[in-house]
């Protein structure tokens, strides 16, 4: 497969934008707060198309026609409609999160149960973070590798520095409008693909006249169980997610919060169907004989994609295809950085290891927590051990198993206490991890179903057999004055 220098070009004008976006984001930072959450001043749609492209990665582009080539067929679309229905669920919380004025979910679990849970939430959000950024370098690396016919570690290494420069310049302000550019170039990218695989396979009836029907299905390849627990995985993980709650505490008011979630909800619903059916062109083009599927034999179906893309789309749409695809990956990525920088400065070096430190200080430190995840996410990417979507599901479940409950509930349930949380992040992190393992079982079912069961009654039971401290002020939601919109 030749070097193209048209479709190098393109990408290299992309990432150079992302990295002047930052620059110029960079410009905007005044404070602490302004690299967190922006000033607190993001309306709607900023705040809709930075969720869409936070959370639409590697997973929901190469890991989905990966899917649909695959095992799943066209249900694979379940795994971004999923988080359509997700966002839905969250518009009825969003004006919560908003109004409680924290910058990271571990802030609001000490203020609302104590400096204990605040800490051991940290530690919990802050594990994930690093594997998911890999994750999205991963992929970031599969387009370029198969673009340029560089080295796998080398591309890895161009795009985190990339992605580690813009987010590290401009953070929250440079994040949200680089993945405004991003969402732009992830749908009209992976929309052009299609007229232009049609094309060459002579027609819709001829390209998938040898895709088997049971490709076709809706549900399934993935299987009921496995799209409920997506549901579910995503509503856990979404909420207390720093990537994602990181926006919403960021949005100007409730209100805000509230319409961006069904802003994003309704075009995660028009993207899905997108990569599903590519994955299933691409089967059908390789059942056909149209494309070589050797190399999708001999290095995995991730590859599913870009060497499609390389067959059939002209040098410019490649280019703005391969763009796309880095949108996504380094979307997430960037997110990721950031919510590790927040929390380990928010949460963990400013309450124990500098109280005294200034607002400059503490700016420093998210920077460069920012560029040690990017260090380590890197030399993980480097390995390429894992399955895109496996390892993202466990990262979403892990932060999810013991977390969930607690924050949610904690907005609205006067009763719970600091001891009742502690139980549940720690045994539902516990399960999620014995489940994930197989060491117990639990019946088969998918991990993020025994860790909320297990977080569930060991936030209830225990936070009925202990008392509330007196001094943290729970129905207030946090700010007494802030108004839900």
């Amino acid at each position: 497969m030749g070097v193209n220098l048209t479709v190098i070009g393109i990408v290299v004008i992309y990432l150079a934008i992302m990295v002047l976006i930052g620059f110029i984001a960079s410009k905007k930072i005044k404070n602490n707060e302004d690299f967190l959450v922006a000033g607190r001043k993001m309306g709607p749609w900023l705040l809709a198309g930075s969720l869409a492209a936070t959370e639409v990665g590697g997973g929901s582009s190469l890991g989905v026609v990966e899917m649909a080539y695959g095992d799943w067929g066209f249900s694979a679309f379940w795994y971004v409609t999923a988080m359509a229905v997700a966002f839905i669920i969250l518009s009825f919380i969003a004006p919560h999160l908003r109004k409680a004025l924290v910058k990271t979910v571990p802030e609001y679990f000490s203020k609302r149960y104590g400096k204990k849970n605040g800490f051991v939430t940290a530690i919990i959000m802050l594990l994930p973070m690093v594997g998911l950024t890999a994750v999205q370098l991963i992929a970031s690396a599969t387009i370029l590798s198969v673009m340029t016919g560089w080295s796998y570690a080398l591309s890895v290494a161009v795009v985190t520095v990339v992605v580690a420069a813009y987010s590290v310049m401009g953070g929250m302000f440079s994040v949200v409008y680089t993945d405004v550019v991003q969402w732009f170039f992830i749908l009209a990218g992976m929309a052009l693909i299609i007229p232009f695989a049609l094309d060459y396979g002579g027609g819709f009836t001829e390209l998938t006249a040898n895709v088997p029907d049971e490709k076709w299905s809706m549900v399934d390849g993935a299987g009921f169980g496995t799209i409920l627990a997506l549901i579910v995985m995503y509503v856990a993980s979404f909420t207390v997610g720093q990537e994602a709650v990181q926006r919403y505490y960021s949005a100007k008011d409730g209100k805000a919060a509230k319409h961006a979630s069904y802003i994003t909800s309704a075009v995660y619903v028009i993207f899905a169907f997108i990569p599903a059916f590519i994955g299933i062109l691409m089967y059908g083009m390789v059942q056909n004989g149209l494309i070589d599927g050797s190399i999708i034999a001999e290095q995995g179906a991730r590859y599913a994609l870009p060497v499609m893309a390389v067959e059939v789309l002209p040098s410019v749409v490649v280019g703005i295809l391969f763009a796309a695809l880095i949108s996504a990956t380094m979307s997430s990525a960037s997110s990721n950085l950031l919510a590790a920088g927040s929390i380990f400065t928010n949460d963990i070096y400013h309450p124990y290891i500098k109280k005294n430190a200034t607002d400059k200080e503490l700016l420093k430190m998210v920077r460069w927590t920012m560029l040690l995840v990017s260090g380590l996410s890197y030399a993980i990417a480097v390995f390429d051990f894992a399955n895109l979507i496996a390892l993202l599901m466990f990262s979403f479940t892990l932060r999810a198993g013991g977390a969930f409950l607690p924050y949610v509930v904690g907005h609205f349930w006067e009763r719970a206490t600091a001891t009742g949380s502690m139980t549940s992040l720690i045994l539902g992190s516990i399960t999620v991890i014995l489940a994930e393992r197989g060491i117990i079982p639990f019946f088969g079912l998918d991990p993020i179903y025994p860790a909320l069961i297990v977080s569930a009654i060991a936030f209830y039971v225990v936070s009925h057999l202990t008392s509330r401290p007196a001094e943290i002020d729970v129905m207030e939601d946090l700010d007494p004055k802030a108004k839900v919109e």
